[in-house]
């Protein structure tokens, strides 16, 4: 197999092959006078889906049935905790981001704990939880827009050598991911769990125990992501992480990451979250209605999955 061949059997090549098509046709409408600044804005935009989205995967990864549909919920009441702690004091900074990943460790044992307890579908039980942990949201923010600390919202909307800062910050959390995935043995316990769960218990891989750490681990990328989100749009909004809620699961599909479970994808968390920023700004640069917009995200969005599946399939 030539290494072109082996490259574009890769899952994950598809997210980012589209992203560039998609990149390359945006600025051909402005004659690439928006090239940096369009590239500068994926990644920071990008950079929320893959924090969000990386914590998804993790579940994802651990079999069918297996989501967390309480990140919006938790992205919305830790980044307003936050921000009521540090009340625009930049020596607060590091108690507020502290308290945004207890809040996130809080709502994934909550999750975890009606899985295990109730014994009903992760589905159901992350729904119901988000519904607390939004009705607190609520609660604390009472129509509110708190400032973030100046030193935070500086970090939060600028760059360093031309790289978003909160690109970088996923970055490095895509890094960690990596690592957790490939080089530990809790990332060969996810996979085996979600290849099979019976196999698993009966291989000695504490099944409960791996589940409850990657619920924890996906509340709390939810919580840091909720929290620079806040941070980087000046005060924290009731419906902030509304859009991640479909956001958090496409990126995984398209990134390639198996639906199935038992396989893991961190470059196509990047190649699709990149995708899915740059398909609405190709079609709002390119003057579209936004019925239009919605349709034609839609059958981009399946025009990849399909072409990426199509193409892994052949190349068994």
């Amino acid at each position: 197999m030539t290494p072109l061949l082996s490259l574009l059997g890769k899952p994950w090549i598809w997210s980012w092959l589209a992203a560039f098509v998609v990149w390359f046709l945006t600025i051909m409408v402005t004659l690439g006078a928006s090239t940096v600044g369009l590239s500068q804005a994926s990644l920071t935009f990008a950079a929320f889906s893959v924090i969000v989205g990386i914590g998804q995967m993790f579940v994802i990864t651990l079999g069918p049935g297996n989501i967390d549909l309480s990140v919006p919920a938790t992205m919305t009441l830790a980044g307003t905790v936050a921000l009521k702690l540090m009340n625009v004091e930049n020596g607060m900074i590091l108690p507020g981001l502290l308290v945004a990943v207890l809040i996130g460790l809080v709502v994934g044992l909550g999750n975890y704990a009606l899985i295990k307890a109730l014994r009903i579908p992760p589905i159901i039980a992350t729904l119901s939880v988000s519904f607390i942990v939004q009705s607190a949201a609520i609660w604390t923010n009472r129509g509110l827009r708190i400032k973030p600390p100046s030193m935070l919202a500086e970090f939060t909307t600028t760059n360093t050598l031309g790289v978003p800062n909160v690109a970088i910050v996923a970055f490095l959390i895509s890094l960690l991911a990596w690592f957790l995935l490939e080089k530990t043995i809790y990332g060969r316990w996810i996979s085996a769990i979600g290849q099979s769960m019976p196999a698993a218990r009966m291989a000695g891989i504490p099944v409960d125990g791996t589940r409850f750490v990657t619920y924890l681990f996906c509340a709390m990328l939810a919580s840091v992501a909720g929290y620079l989100l806040a941070c980087f749009s000046g005060g924290a909004a009731l419906n902030m992480g509304s859009e991640y809620l479909l956001t958090s699961i496409a990126v995984v599909v398209i990134g390639g990451t198996a639906v199935a479970g038992g396989d893991s994808n961190v470059p196509g968390i990047w190649g699709a979250s990149l995708f899915m920023f740059l398909v609405v700004s190709m079609l709002n640069t390119y003057g579209l209605g936004a019925g239009i917009r919605l349709i034609m995200t839609g059958l981009i969005i399946i025009s990849v999955i399909m072409l990426a599946g199509g193409r892994r399939a052949g190349m068994r």
